[in-house]
């Protein structure tokens, strides 16, 4: 038959395995490749020019 354990040493296993959880899931969230390579320079425009935009009317 297993030991009862003291309700304190539950709770340390608990905090400690939610701070593994929380530490594995903030390291899973920012391992992903950023957007940042396929972004617009600063500076230049993302809409078309307006004689393109006049054209396209028919």
């Amino acid at each position: 038959m297993p030991v009862r354990t003291r309700a304190a040493e539950r709770y340390a296993r608990a905090i400690a395995a939610a701070l593994a959880a929380v530490a594995c899931l903030l390291l899973a969230a920012n391992a992903g490749p950023t957007d940042s390579a396929h972004a617009p320079a600063p500076g230049h425009e993302i809409a078309p020019p307006a004689e393109e935009l006049a054209s396209s009317d028919g």
